[in-house]
């Protein structure tokens, strides 16, 4: 079976966290249980974190997994792949990042269209360089989350949030197993934030959640989101601007966050042209993203209140 969030919480609350989890090149292997096939009669197979590239069943190119920590890889279906950058275990300030519609586990490393700057792993990666040049020193790690199926193109699939309840479900029990007392920062981009948006509330150890590109959160106010600080920005160029903010049942995802109305704190989109320019360097919105990292927001939970 896959690695799932749950086989994560288990493995952290009784045997910790392995402290070889960052990104050191001589860290030593990980044993991944990755499943190779799509039918009922695929195999689980145990396969060390540093196998080198090759093609899954799924025809699925698999990336160089040498020095990269993966909690998650699963072949099946559109794929799944949880990656952590930085050092998982020693960490006082992590960032989970959620990408939105179309991405695949063909996308995680190349990104959609084989435009680099949208995948994922790039992604995370920008963040914590963008963390470190600010700080060399600080103790972050970035993961790169995609735990979920996300919905497949524009259509009436991705104007539901059907699919972001079942990733937030999923990502609501990966951040309970995450490391305490590490501070957690949700990003989320384009649909990935209504799938942050619909979790924040279970999650009260999270203290800030970055909205990119957001078409919607799944809730018309940010004081809805549990007490979590909410950061929104929306480049002038996205075209995000168009989606209608309206919401019938779970057709539509709401009021954006970038509406004054909803309570965000605006960022600021400086050299962000486009929907997925916000995480590339030189951005403000990047820069921005790492002072949050670096600096969350002092938790406004009640005290004694379960992460």
């Amino acid at each position: 079976m896959r690695i799932t969030t749950i086989a994560l919480l288990l493995a952290i609350s009784v045997y910790g966290l392995p402290a070889h989890f960052g990104t050191s090149p001589d860290s030593p292997d990980v044993a991944l249980p990755v499943r190779f096939g799509a039918g009922p009669d695929a195999s689980d197979v145990a396969m060390p974190a540093r196998f080198g590239t090759g093609v899954g069943s799924a025809g699925v190119v698999l990336p160089a997994f040498a020095g990269r920590n993966f909690l998650e890889y699963d072949v099946r279906g559109d794929g799944r792949a949880v990656e952590v950058v930085g050092d998982l275990a020693r960490a006082t300030r992590i960032a989970v990042l959620v990408p939105g519609v179309d991405t695949t586990l063909r996308d995680f490393d190349r990104g959609l269209g084989g435009v680099r700057r949208r995948a994922p792993a790039v992604q995370a990666r920008e963040i914590f360089a963008a963390v470190r040049a600010v700080d060399p020193g600080a103790r972050v790690a970035v993961v790169a989350w995609l735990g979920y199926d996300p919905p497949e193109g524009l259509n009436l699939e991705s104007a539901r949030d059907l699919r972001a309840r079942a990733g937030a479900e999923d990502l609501i029990s990966f951040v309970r197993a995450l490391p305490a007392p590490a501070a957690v920062t949700l990003i989320g981009h384009s649909y990935g934030a209504l799938v942050i948006g619909l979790a924040a509330p279970s999650l009260p150890r999270v203290a800030d959640v970055i909205a990119l590109g957001a078409p919607g959160m799944g809730h018309n106010r940010a004081a809805d989101l549990g007490g979590a600080q909410v950061w929104s920005a929306l480049a002038p160029t996205d075209w995000i601007h168009r989606i209608p903010q309206a919401r019938i049942g779970h057709l539509g995802h709401g009021r954006r966050p970038s509406n004054p109305r909803f309570g965000a704190v605006e960022l600021p989109t400086g050299g962000v042209t486009g929907h997925d320019g916000y995480l590339s360097p030189g951005s403000e919105t990047l820069e921005a993203v790492a002072e949050i990292v670096l600096t969350p927001t002092p938790p406004r939970r009640a005290p004694g209140s379960a992460l």
